[in-house]
Order: C-alpha cells, then structure tokens, then sequence
C-alpha cells in the first residue's frame, strides 16, 4: 500500500518539524476550560469518513495549545485463530520499527537479510515438527547472525525520537482482546507532522528487527504469565471460563504459537486487517477543524482499504456447573471468582455495572467492608467485566487475601454478601453514593484531551457510534435497587461461576 505522497517530502516535513520551536507540553484541562460540551454533556464531536473508510472524530477545545491523537484499529485477541494467537499483541510491538524511509540507512540491503532470515524460520519450523533439535538450533542461530548484520542497517527508535523531539507525551499503545490502539500527545503545531508519520506508518511500515522482537514478546509473557502466579492465576481463570469463545485466549498469545509466528506471517496479517477502514482515529484539543480535516485527506486518505476482520463466529454456550481451578506455588494465596454476564450494550450491563460498584466501588463498599476492614481477612479485593465489550462478558471479583487467611472463609463471605444483595437488593443510600461517583467520573472524564480521546476512539470501534461512552451514564443513573437486586439473582449463581484458587505448594514456606 501506498500514499500519494512522495517520501522525500516526508523527510522534510520530519526535518523541518525538529528545527522549529516547540509549543507547551501536554496538560489536563481545567474545569473552565472544558468547553465544546452540548447541553445533556454530549460534546461537539464531528465525524468523518475518508473514501477509504477511516473514521476521523474530531473534537476542537481550548485551553492548552496542545492535541491528543488516538488512532484504534478494530483487531485484537479475539480475532485470532488458533495457531496464530498474540499476532496482534506482536504487530503493537513492530509498528514502532519505522518505515522504509524511517528507521534504516538501506531498506533494499535490509529486504535482502529477511528474506535470509524467513527462510531460516521456515527450516526451524521445520525441524521443530521433526523434533530436529540440532537443525532447529543451528537455523536459530543463523537467524540471530543475520539480525545483528541487520542491525547495522538500522537507526535504532528514530520513529519515537522524531515525534519525542517535536515535544510528545505519552507515545505508547496497547492491544486488548477487541482492539489495538496507538496514542500521542503533541503541541499543535506538530498536528502536520502526526498525519505524516501516521500515514507513513500505516502504509509503508517495515517489521525490522522482528525475530528479536519476537524474542522480547515471549520474554514478556514468561514475565507476566507463566513466571508470575497473578499472570498464571488469571489466564488459567480466562480458560476455565471461556472454553469456546476466545475471551479464553491470551493477548499475549500462547507460546507455541509465538514460537512458530514468522515475520511474513505478521506481515501477511497487517496488510490484511490494519487497513484505514478497520480504523478510527480520534483527535481532540486545541487545533483548526479545517486544517485537520486537509492533513487527514491529504496524508490518510489516499491508502487504500483492507480486509474486514475475521468474524468472532464462536460462541460460549450457557454454564450449567461450577468450575474450579487450582494453582499449586511457592507464593501468597489469591482468588478470582468470574460469572458469565451480558455484552456491554445489553439492557442488564448498567445494572450489572452497579452491581459491581456497590460491591467493591471503593471503601465504603461491601465487600471491602466485610473483608477488609471487619473481618481483616483479604488486604484487597475489586470486581470488574471483561475482558472484552462487544461479546457476553465475565463478572470478575478478585481477592487479595492476607497471609493467614482461608480462601474458603473468604469464599463464604462473598457469598454471603451476594445472598444479602439477592435478597434484600442495595439501600437507597448505596445507590445514591454509586449515582454521584458516576457524576463525579463524568466530570473528570471531560477533564483530559487524552482521556477523552480514547473514549471517542474506542466506542466508536467497538460500536459503531462514539456517543455509546457518554449514553453509559445515562443509563448508569437510570438504574433502581431493584434492577441490581435483580441481576445479582439472575447471574451470580453457582452454576453460572467459575472460580480459581492459588495456593501455596504443600510444604513451601
């Protein structure tokens, strides 16, 4: 895929950009500052789509000169297929490698040693399904001789250090099981340069350095997975519960899959579904609505469209049991309980969403008020659904238990916090707390460029409409006691829940 831009004129832009005087960092705005906001709290976001289909939400706001810019691509864990789970979690990871005029001295001499280094890949696969050790190793090794004369071709970060020099905050992204998602901050005279390093990056991106990288994302999940027992105790409870849909796998990814991912297969996969139709980016702060509108035209639009995302066919099929779980290591118990609930859009998620404020929605809550401060039996213990939004989700109350506690105690008492709720549903005083904590968020909410930004971004993804963030609340204070008495019977039953326990191995200290 191409822009209908020549490159050069990328390399000026980025030159020009890094000489010219950088405008105020990046800050929240103040509550008199907020601005652009409809009456009924919707804010004056505009939304266009390019012939391509990418969908370009724009909120103008003054305050700062500054401009957060959100660009969330529809793909993440869930469209994964088995054999190819953490594609998506890998591709966050190589987007940052540069383009074919950013980050390397000889794109050319660079395609010359993948082409070298796929095939190895190939032949350790190879010898892998062999069980070849000796062939597989010495392939691996090969590989990793022809990425370090990779990397003399290389200028390590430039992406990151072209848009840090131009003054950004926060460059990061993230995948989730819905979506992957990249995010800025910069002065508003860099607005120009954003859409050309974007388009550049969506366009022409080059997977440079992807064998060691690969290396740093398994690297990443024996960290946070299969050396953590929180990492561990969660996947495992993803599993039990999800044995169809895939909010059971990993982000991550499993590692025989990221084992066998090459760099022709992510290649192969981002051309396909990373193009500017599967795609929203979102832009709000101090900037010219007209002017925004030309770069995004000018620099975006000309990339052609993509594939539309695998669709999620897979469906989990009604829990007719408790499962359990149990984790044996040399670590500090833990606990998870999950039931299965509503999507995100269901007309029970607002009061499910109480539900879980009444549960655990900070001190005054029940379940931090049994456990924590009268019985002194959990040190912390919070609820939340997920891990995803658009599909039938996981009501999920994790539990920190001190070191001397049962599991089993605090089993008992979240039952029989549960039982209370099903049978007698919240006071009206807890309900009326809940309602102006949900006050309280949507002001602080409207706070931030950034924040706002990715909240445009991401039901406009998800859903299709990006006023689904701001109606959430609506329908949050619409709900009654009753309505959480209700989905606390309807759901939070033993059949429906799944429950995973870590203990400390018999005979560890």
């Amino acid at each position: 895929m191409r822009v209908g831009r020549r490159k050069p004129a990328l390399t000026l832009l980025v030159v020009a950009a890094l000489l010219s005087p950088v405008g105020a960092k990046a800050q929240s705005q103040t509550p008199a500052a907020l601005g652009a906001i409809r009456d009924g709290g919707l804010p004056h976001v505009e939304k266009l789509v390019l012939d391509n289909g990418l969908r370009v939400l724009l909120l103008p706001r003054p305050g700062a000169p500054t401009v957060s810019f959100v660009m969330q691509y529809a793909i993440g864990g869930v469209h994964e297929k088995p054999g190819e789970t953490g594609v998506a979690h890998l591709l966050e990871h190589m987007l940052f490698k540069g383009s074919e005029s950013i980050g390397t001295t000889d794109i050319e001499a660079e395609r010359a040693l993948f082409e070298q280094m796929d095939r190895l890949h190939d032949a350790a696969v190879a010898a892998a399904d062999a069980d070849d050790r000796v062939e597989m190793e010495r392939a691996r090794m090969e590989i990793d001789r022809l990425e370090d004369e990779a990397r003399s071709l290389v200028v390590s970060n430039e992406f990151d250090r072209i848009l840090s020099r131009a003054g950004a905050q926060g460059l990061n992204a993230t995948t989730s099981s819905e979506s992957t998602t990249y995010f800025v901050e910069l002065p508003a005279n860099r607005i120009e340069l954003f859409f050309a390093l974007e388009a550049d990056r969506m366009a022409h991106p080059v997977f440079r350095e992807f064998y060691s990288e690969r290396d740093v994302v398994m690297e990443e999940r024996r960290m946070r997975v299969d050396a953590s027992p929180g990492g561990t105790l969660y996947e495992r409870h993803m599993a039990a519960a999800f044995r169809e849909h895939p909010y059971g796998q990993p982000v991550v990814g499993l590692m025989t899959d990221l084992e066998r991912l090459g760099r022709r297969d992510v290649e192969r996969y981002y051309r396909n579904y990373y193009g500017p139709n599967n795609a929203v980016l979102a832009v709000v702060g101090s900037f010219d609505r007209d002017q925004v509108e030309t770069f995004a035209r000018r620099y975006l639009g000309p990339i052609p469209a993509g594939l539309q995302p695998p669709e999620v066919e897979a469906a989990e099929p009604p829990q007719t049991s408790e499962r359990r779980v149990v984790i044996q290591w040399d670590a500090e118990p833990a606990m998870r309980i999950g039931w299965h609930v509503t999507d995100a859009l269901h007309e029970d998620a607002a009061a499910i969403a109480m539900l879980s404020a009444v549960l655990t929605g900070g001190r005054t809550s029940r379940l931090y008020r049994r456990l924590v401060t009268r019985d002194q039996i959990a040190a912390s213990v919070f609820s939340a659904t997920g891990p995803g939004s658009r599909f039938p989700q996981l009501f999920q109350i994790d539990v920190t238990p001190v070191q001397t506690s049962s599991t089993v105690d605090i089993e008992d008492a979240i039952y029989d916090e549960i039982h209370r709720l099903q049978e007698h549903g919240p006071d009206p005083v807890e309900v009326e707390r809940v309602r102006n904590q949900i006050e309280a968020g949507r002001v602080r909410r409207l706070q931030s460029n950034l924040g706002l930004a990715f909240q445009l971004a991401d039901a406009e993804s998800l859903f299709g409409d990006w006023k689904t963030t701001f109606n959430s609340a609506d329908r949050l204070r619409a709900v009654s006691a009753t309505d959480v008495r209700d989905v606390a019977r309807r759901y939070l039953t033993r059949a429906n829940r799944t429950v995973a326990i870590l203990q400390r191995s018999t005979g560890a200290r």
